[in-house]
């Protein structure tokens, strides 16, 4: 393995996880190890500690010592997922890195299948869905509208940026090795989605893999509308305020968020009668409304470190 790993003829990916005391992370890097690779690509996984003290080190030398893949360990405190990413970006060499959640488990493909839709496009940076695991208790308005999944999008044609939970970035020799997430958002969240607007503004190329998929088993705390609901404002706000730079289309975007929230507003009235289409359409319009809050400066809320 040592020999492959300075082997340049071969793609080395890197697999940056950031960990968070989930036992979890033991079935993450498991599902690492069983990649499906083939010929010409190696892996290598970083796994950052953002906790106050080296919670998960033993957990993960637990899980390495019966691993092919070699891993490192980083410890990065505390409370501020940006600074866990970071360390991550710093310690990686490889040709690629590639990013999941400490919560997620990878398909055998997973990699191989992001690897080669990039090089076949030409792409900068892939990504690819993650699929929420609900379990048969779960309500059945949410399973209707798999709010938990996070699945990259196309807006106007095109992918103008993208999330950690599954994605993979041209890195050695790369244009974007000196880019960094933004402390400020680590604990806010939203780090990924300014940070991939960054690099598209930088020139990237992104492109969506449908069938690389990772698989998230969705916590029980977060099967309730007030949960999806904060998720989703502040999901209108990270887009809101990095999807554009000019006043101008500040304002554009101020003005067509109000429009959508009053059309998601008579949606959600009109079906009344569907307590799942009444919430799907309330949700959205929380979306559009974080969106239109983002236009006149309101401040994020922590989700991390609190």
């Amino acid at each position: 393995m040592a020999e492959l790993l300075t082997n340049r003829s071969v793609a080395r990916i890197d697999v940056l996880i950031c960990t968070f005391r989930r036992p979890s992370i033991e079935s993450a890097l498991a599902s690492i190890d069983r990649q499906r690779l083939g010929d010409g690509i190696v892996s290598c996984v970083i796994v950052a500690d953002n906790d106050e003290t080296p919670s998960a080190q033993a957990r993960v030398a637990a899980a390495a010592a019966g691993m092919k893949t070699p891993v490192t360990y980083l410890h990065a405190p505390a409370s501020n997922i940006s600074i866990a990413r970071n360390a991550c970006l710093h310690a990686a060499d490889g040709d690629w890195v590639a990013f999941m959640d400490d919560d997620e488990v990878a398909h055998p493909d997973w990699l191989a299948s992001l690897y080669g839709f990039a090089i076949k496009g030409g792409y900068d940076a892939v990504f690819g869905p993650a699929v929420a695991d609900y379990a048969e208790t779960a309500p059945a308005w949410i399973r209707a509208f798999d709010y938990h999944s996070n699945r990259p999008v196309r807006r106007f044609g095109e992918v103008q940026t993208g999330h950690t939970c599954n994605a993979l970035l041209r890195w050695r020799g790369g244009p974007f090795t000196t880019e960094r997430f933004l402390l400020e958002k680590g604990k806010s969240g939203g780090e990924d989605t300014e940070y991939f607007f960054r690099l598209r503004r930088a020139g990237a190329r992104f492109g969506i893999c449908e069938n690389a998929e990772v698989f998230e088993p969705v916590d029980p705390a977060r099967l309730t509308f007030d949960w999806i609901r904060k998720r989703k404002f502040r999901a209108g706000q990270s887009y809101g305020r990095h999807s554009h730079a000019a006043p101008l289309a500040s304002a554009g975007l101020a003005a067509s968020s109000l429009l959508k929230i009053a059309s998601c507003g008579a949606m959600a009235g009109f079906n009344a009668f569907s307590t799942a289409k009444q919430r799907y359409w309330a949700l959205r319009g929380v979306f559009h409304y974080g969106v239109f809050a983002a236009q006149f400066g309101r401040k994020e809320d922590a989700l991390y470190g609190e």
